[in-house]
């Protein structure tokens, strides 16, 4: 077994979900104890200037083993794992894919099957983890983290292989859109960095969304159902209207590539009051803009039609496509695709669908594009790794802060 895989099925032991409204960081106690226990696996790994933050980011150094001038290159990976799937009591397995279905739970009858997942079918003949169909896997991101670990274990025992400077951080809430916000970068030190929080095997992303989020408070007027004509405003009703205003193509389920979308997160309602709640979404900087506009065009057209105390509009930014500010230093993912083609790997690059902890990073000043970690139906019970294209990633890591020593 190698040494990422170890760590990884180590990793996911540790309940680390996070969650939303908590209004702290880490928003878990989780997170901790796996921020904990990764510390002390970097500090009996030799590395400097091991530390556990007061918000749970651990940092770490591996110091140049040459007198030769080599960028400060930073590796980061993300603590916690999402919502939409429970992340207790993971139960990882290792199976050996003949094809066919995989039975994650007979009890359950949860049955792994390449008719609704066709890309089972690309891992005929290797090994796979996969949950038992009760819980999400995590492999976004602790085989980002496994994948930075395994890469750091083969450089503390190979002290002949040349590199530079290389700073480790694993950072907490990701999946809730903190963003690394707290990562406090003139400590950690890096020139640039990489996240390893890319999907499939070869996987490069550069590009994310510009996202937002806008949360609407409805307010209605509740009178006895049987004297109410005329006179009553349900708030669950006004809020399904304002939802009928939205574009019913432009939603996740049926965009793709390049196609942005608004995404209804929360709605809840009484008579009295209802809240709703979306996320919007768009590549391109101006139809992102356009979005919005829309948005509070609609809540308009709903204030003029029923008063306009009865909506209230908040929209806020949460990050931005980190395509801009990297296109001043392009080397850092062409490198990347160097190291995959060198080993064999054919380089996807791709824009996220969503956002990772580089697009905050890249907007405050510490480039960081995103590389693959190897995982599948990441924040599900049908997520699976295969064990190869994890190794994978540890070699690209490996490859990329060779070729820059080699520079």
């Amino acid at each position: 077994m190698s040494v990422a895989l170890e760590k990884f099925l180590r990793y996911v032991t540790f309940d680390t979900q996070s969650a939303e409204g908590t209004g702290q960081v880490p928003s878990t106690p989780g997170q901790w104890e796996l921020a904990r226990f990764v510390a002390q696996e970097l500090k009996s790994m030799g590395l400097e200037d091991v530390r556990v933050s007061d918000h749970a980011y651990v940092t770490a150094t591996l110091p140049a083993n040459t007198d030769k001038a080599i960028p400060a290159i930073g590796l980061i990976a993300h603590l916690d794992t999402a919502l939409e799937v429970t992340g207790r009591d993971v139960r990882p397995r290792v199976v050996s894919y003949e094809g066919g279905d995989i039975v994650l739970n007979e009890a359950l009858g949860v049955v792994f099957s390449p008719r609704d997942f066709p890309d089972l079918l690309d891992y005929v003949g290797q090994d796979l983890v996969v949950t038992d169909g009760t819980t999400l896997l995590g492999s976004d991101d602790k085989a980002g983290m496994a994948a930075i670990m395994g890469a750091l274990d083969f450089l503390t025992t190979h002290p002949e292989v040349v590199h530079g400077p290389v700073k480790v951080a694993f950072t907490p809430d990701e999946e809730i859109g903190h963003g690394a916000d707290l990562l406090d970068l003139e400590g950690f030190g890096a020139d640039f960095a990489y996240t390893v929080d890319a999907g499939p095997l070869g996987q490069i992303n550069f590009e994310t969304f510009n996202a937002a989020r806008a949360d609407i408070r409805i307010h209605g007027r509740a009178v006895h159902p049987g004297t109410s004509k005329n006179k009553m405003l349900n708030a669950t009703l006004l809020g399904h209207e304002l939802l009928n205003l939205m574009p019913p193509a432009e939603t996740p389920a049926t965009t793709e590539g390049y196609e942005g979308f608004y995404h209804v997160t929360g709605f809840s309602g009484s008579v009295e009051e209802g809240s709703l709640s979306f996320i919007i979404r768009d590549h391109d900087r101006h139809r992102f803009e356009e979005r919005k506009a829309f948005v509070r065009r609609a809540v308009e057209w709903m204030r003029g039609k029923y008063g306009k105390e009865r909506f209230d509009l908040e929209i806020s930014d949460t990050y931005y496509n980190m395509r801009e500010p990297l296109e001043k230093a392009m080397h850092i993912v062409e490198t990347a695709k160097e190291a995959m083609t060198s080993l064999g790997i054919a380089p996807k690059v791709v824009p996220i669908r969503g956002g990772t902890d580089g697009s905050r990073l890249s907007y405050r000043g510490l480039l960081c594009p995103n590389i693959f970690y190897g995982g599948h139906n990441a924040h599900g019970k049908f997520e699976f790794l295969p064990v190869e294209s994890l190794d994978k990633s540890v070699r690209v890591v490996l490859k990329i802060l060779e070729l820059y020593a080699a520079k």
